[in-house]
């Protein structure tokens, strides 16, 4: 029995090891806010923080949901591990309110109002 559990294992750990992460924020743009306006404040964010720590945003926008109101903004990263260390960084930095994470952080609140957040491993 132990050998059978050490092969799936074996056999598993590549699989554990390759998956991707995802950070998903479902949100709602606030009034006066556009989905341009945050698709701008997204591609900021991959150019100022997100690119040199790892982590890489994208918007989605329902075509068909049983919540058509809500918009999505996807995040990756390398690994579960990987997020965890840019999480930890964004926070530390959010205590500096002249940091680039606190800039962007003002802009994002001032847009939108975020729901829910999930974290997904992707294989």
């Amino acid at each position: 029995m132990r050998i059978v559990l050490l092969t799936i294992a074996a056999l598993l750990a590549p699989i554990w090891a390759s998956a991707e992460n995802l950070d998903v924020i479902q949100f709602k743009l606030k009034e006066g806010c556009t989905l341009a306006n945050y698709v701008t404040l997204k591609n900021d964010f991959n150019a100022q923080w997100g690119k040199s720590h790892g982590y890489i945003a994208e918007i989605a926008s329902p075509l068909a949901s049983n919540d058509l109101g809500s918009l999505y903004w996807i995040g990756r990263t390398a690994s579960a591990e990987a997020f965890g260390k840019a999480w930890d960084i964004w926070r530390n930095e959010l205590t500096d309110p002249t940091s680039v994470a606190s800039r962007l952080e003002g802009r994002f609140e001032k847009c939108s109002i975020d729901e829910s957040r999930r974290s997904y491993d992707v294989y």
